[in-house]
């Protein structure tokens, strides 16, 4: 094959790649927004509540957790206190710090996330992938290889 047949070829397989990804990106979000009315960033931080122990998580490690600013945590935060899904508390031991505590409506909202997460994965991603997992994780550990450590890209 020609070098520009190689070049047309690794096009190709890239926007077939980004192209599935965005889709299947998306119609997850929308699979928790129509299962459980809460939105994709909504459901990330209430997912990470969620398997603490006591439901409560620091601003700082939902930053951490999801790879987001704490400013960007704190005001996605601020809009959930205010639609019930979660609260705000004072850190005893940090002046400064705040706990985020999930409410039992955030909780509700959660669990009603992760059926609906978990239906649409099982229909859109599980199946068409169905024998080829062993394939997809071996990729996807050589992708994460070439990546290095996530912190690198913070």
């Amino acid at each position: 094959m020609s070098k520009q047949g190689d070049v047309d070829r690794d096009w190709a397989t890239w926007d077939a790649y980004h192209d599935v990804w965005r889709r299947l990106d998306r119609a997850l979000d929308h699979a928790v927004q129509q299962g459980a009315g809460i939105s994709t960033p909504e459901f990330e931080i209430l997912i990470g509540l969620h398997r603490q122990v006591d439901h409560r998580l620091r601003v700082r490690d939902v930053a951490a957790g999801i790879g987001w600013e704490k400013s960007r945590v704190s005001h996605q935060v601020t809009r959930m206190v205010s639609r019930g899904l979660v609260e705000r508390t004072d850190c005893p031991t940090d002046g400064r710090g705040s706990w985020v505590v999930m409410t039992p409506d955030g909780r509700r909202a959660v669990l009603a996330g992760i059926r609906a997460h978990t239906a649409a994965l099982e229909q859109l991603f599980w199946r068409p992938v169905a024998g080829d997992a062993d394939t997809l994780r071996s990729v996807s550990a050589r992708l994460q290889s070439a990546l290095g450590p996530a912190d690198i890209l913070d």
